[in-house]
Parts: structure tokens; C-alpha cells; sequence
């Protein structure tokens, strides 16, 4: 059960990653998410920047431990993304510009729905 636990929170933390790098667009569709996303996006932009590991790491870590799994050293993005992405090892510039990239897909989701509501706006208002 500990295993398929650990697994669950894999799962819940790839869409969390993915919400904080591409929930931006999402709000397009529903804009009462940008309470949601711009907290989750400053937590994961901060994680990068301070080198920090979400607290989602350990508790996987935890559930395969008692699920007599072994368990991994450093954070999610290092064990599970940068394998993918990357051919070398996280580094400290590396987790940097992943901040910048979270940083600018969302300034240009949130700077392309503010055009287009000021443009539906200014339109309503003539």
C-alpha cells in the first residue's frame, strides 16, 4: 500500500510542477485559478532559487521506505525531471534558470491574458 502511496504523490507532484510552470494558461480558460496559481508559482520559483526541497519529497521518500523501497537523495526535480531533461547532474545554475523559465512562461501567460481582458474591456467600453 506504502508503494502505491508513493506513487500517488509522484503523480500528484508532476501535476503540481506542471500546474506552477503551466497554470498560467489555465487561467485563461478559468481566471479564479490565478488565486491558486500565483501562490503555487512563487512556492515552486522559491523552491528553485533557495535550493530547497518540497516538503512532497520526503514524504515520498517516507512511503517507500515502509513500503521496503529504497528511497532517493536530493529533490523531485533532480530524481524524477532533470534525468529527462538534463544529461548532467542539477546544479545550483541549473535550478536557477529553471526559476527564470517557470518565471517567464508565466509572465507570458499572465502578460497575453491581460491583453486580451483589456482588449475585451476597451471593446465593451466603446
Amino acid at each position: 500500500m506504502y508503494g502505491v502511496l508513493a506513487d500517488l504523490l509522484v503523480v500528484v507532484h508532476l501535476g503540481f510542477v506542471f500546474f506552477v510552470v503551466c497554470g498560467g494558461f489555465l487561467v485563461w480558460r478559468w481566471p479564479r485559478l490565478v488565486w491558486a496559481h500565483i501562490p503555487s508559482t512563487l512556492w515552486g520559483i522559491g523552491i528553485e532559487l533557495w535550493g530547497c526541497i518540497c516538503p512532497l519529497t520526503p514524504w515520498e521518500n517516507w512511503f517507500r521506505g515502509q513500503a521496503g523501497e529504497v528511497g532517493y537523495e536530493g529533490n523531485f526535480i533532480e530524481h524524477y525531471l532533470i534525468p529527462i531533461l538534463y544529461p548532467t547532474e542539477l546544479t545550483r545554475l541549473v535550478q536557477i534558470l529553471l526559476a527564470g523559465v517557470v518565471f517567464v512562461v508565466n509572465l507570458v501567460a499572465y502578460g497575453t491574458w491581460w491583453y486580451r481582458y483589456r482588449s475585451v474591456a476597451v471593446r465593451r467600453a466603446r
